[in-house]
């Protein structure tokens, strides 16, 4: 089978390798579509596991299942996690599941930019999601990445009459906001230092934009009747996003560094000034079962347009151009690999 096999962002290479083979209690699911995601070409967090097999917002049809998997069958349209946590753990019990150590180390073999994937047991057990009729394989690579979103903002703990900031309107930032109006949110801005991402972003339903390049807080007080924003969401790594985050949160607010700069960067925070005004600084990362079962309902009723967010299908042959895509991140939303696309 072919797989593509990253290096770094401009060296990704498309190679034969062995198919996998299952055990009893595990499954073989033929890859249909899975999504770049902005994590993937991210260099400092993927260079140094290189070169590996990326991809982790798989969907398919379950090719081969062994003779004691009762979950799902052959011929099923799944969706699979690539993390799953124990659910036994201190952490887990008490709703920290990403923070659980069996969450960072599973992971299905050898990832989701293959044309098959083998799921080990505990994947099979509680990380595959059988897709609703009316969902197409490419809609279906979205239950990941808006599974992570509805966990930041329940984190967030983001509320109908709040003002929300999002910076960056990337797939995530764009998943943020259609979530944030479908809960019923009078008011979304976004920001961003890219024109083609702020037009996404009117195109997607946001209240108002703002051109990142200039004095954001100035000009969100400008929009907001002199306030800044109650929740304010953090959906790049750049730096300058994450030092202008501090200076767009209101007295008595959160911001969700929903994305993080690079390890070496240290972010300065103003902590006598958010102590006066009981600021509180959130993170969030991944997903867990719970968000993933939610994710999947919510994309089930058809309300979030996810269909439109693809800019780009390409077939596994055309890896690299999708990495180089996403990694320019000009005009493109979200690209979308179909490993077994002729």
């Amino acid at each position: 089978m072919l797989a593509a096999v990253y290096y770094n962002n401009k060296d990704v290479r498309v190679q034969e390798m062995p198919m996998p083979e299952i055990g009893g209690d595990e499954i073989l699911v033929e890859v249909m579509a899975s999504g770049i995601c902005g994590s993937d070409v991210t260099e400092w967090y993927r260079v140094p596991k290189a070169p590996k097999i990326l991809g982790h917002e798989a969907t398919g049809v379950i090719e081969k299942a062994g003779d004691k998997v009762t979950r799902c069958k052959v011929g099923d349209r799944v969706f699979v996690s690539h993390h799953v946590p124990c659910n036994k753990c201190r952490y887990c019990l008490r709703g920290n599941h990403t923070a659980c150590e069996t969450l960072h180390t599973t992971n299905y073999y050898p990832g989701g930019f293959a044309q098959y994937i083998q799921v080990p047991r505990i994947n099979v057990e509680s990380g595959v999601y059988k897709l609703p009729s009316g969902m197409s394989f490419e809609e279906g690579t979205f239950i990941e990445p808006l599974a992570c979103v509805v966990r930041g903002q329940r984190l967030a703990a983001v509320q109908k009459d709040d003002v929300l900031l999002i910076i960056g309107s990337g797939v995530s930032g764009i998943l943020h906001l259609q979530l944030a109006k479908r809960r019923g949110l009078k008011r979304v801005v976004v920001a961003d230092i890219n024109r083609y991402r702020l037009e996404l972003a009117e195109k997607f339903g946001v209240d108002c934009t703002i051109d990142a390049k200039g004095n954001l807080p100035l000009k969100l007080k400008e929009i907001n009747g002199g306030r800044l924003a109650d929740k304010v969401v953090v959906c790049t790594g750049a730096t300058q996003a994450a030092l202008t985050a501090l200076e767009c949160v209101d007295k008595g607010g959160a911001i969700l560094f929903f994305a993080v700069p690079e390890p070496s960067v240290k972010v300065p925070v103003p902590i006598n000034q958010f102590w006066r005004n009981e600021i509180t600084l959130k993170t969030s990362y991944g997903a867990a079962p719970n968000d993933l079962a939610e994710s999947l309902a919510i994309l089930a009723e058809g309300k979030l347009n996810v269909e439109d967010m693809i800019t780009h299908r390409l077939s596994l042959r055309q890896a690299a151009e999708g990495f180089r895509l996403m990694a320019e991140a000009g005009e493109s939303l979200k690209v979308v690999l179909e490993p077994n696309r002729d």
